[in-house]
């Protein structure tokens, strides 16, 4: 069965920080494929900060276009109300294994979730820590979150792995190293609205799609 990556997020706007952490994961875990899912809505972002939804997923189309296993998908866009993950992986479930790929940020705040149970069960966790933040996986904090949705503990994912049969029950949340870039939304947001460059930060097609549609506040 197909290892199918889900990396959901605003990508708001999409940058080399999320391909390069995409790419190293996808390399890692040997994924067949690595779908790329903006939200609609998503439930913890100030809705004024967002790009309408449509351009969001152009951009993030336009910059997975050339790498042979990543693909965007449109699943969260014709959906009414918040973009909760667990019905997203509920429509994804037919294309394989399903792993879901968030920071270790992320999987600290993973019981605020709607219904993390249903996330959980869908979809193996595959964790990348930040490196700024210094995640412990045997800190109380991470062993609470594995403790509340019975998850077994945490294996690390050190070298590219070969496909293996999903196990019975709840898979162990993966560790997985990837390499980051010091790149932030919110800092190519105000670059983009003061007309400062955007080069080296994101797929050239990406920059020019966001002055083509004058996004992020862009002056005339």
């Amino acid at each position: 069965m197909p290892r199918v990556g889900v990396f959901g997020g605003s990508f708001n706007p999409i940058h080399f920080g999320h391909l390069l952490v995409a790419d190293a994961v996808c390399e890692t875990l040997a994924l067949d494929r690595l779908v790329f899912v903006p939200a609609a809505v998503p439930p913890h972002k100030p809705a004024e900060e967002l790009a309408p939804a449509e351009h969001r997923f152009a951009m993030t189309a336009l910059a997975v276009r050339e790498h042979p296993r990543f693909e965007v998908s449109d699943v969260e866009l014709g959906r009414r109300g918040p973009s909760y993950t667990a019905d997203t992986l509920e429509l994804l479930a037919g294309r394989g294994d399903l792993l879901l790929l968030i920071g270790s940020e992320t999987f600290l705040d993973l019981l605020t979730w709607h219904e993390p149970g249903r996330v959980a069960r869908l979809a193996r966790l595959c964790v990348v820590p930040r490196h700024s933040t210094g995640f412990d996986p045997e800190a109380p904090a991470a062993q609470k979150v594995l403790a509340e949705l019975a998850l077994p503990a945490f294996r690390r994912a050190t070298e590219p792995a070969h496909a293996e049969p999903r196990p019975a029950g709840r898979a162990a949340p993966l560790l997985v190293p990837a390499p980051s870039l010091p790149i932030s939304g919110s800092d190519l947001r105000r670059r983009a609205r003061d007309g400062r460059s955007l080069a080296f930060r994101m797929p050239a097609h990406v920059a020019a799609y966001i002055r083509q549609h004058r996004l992020y506040g862009l002056a005339p």
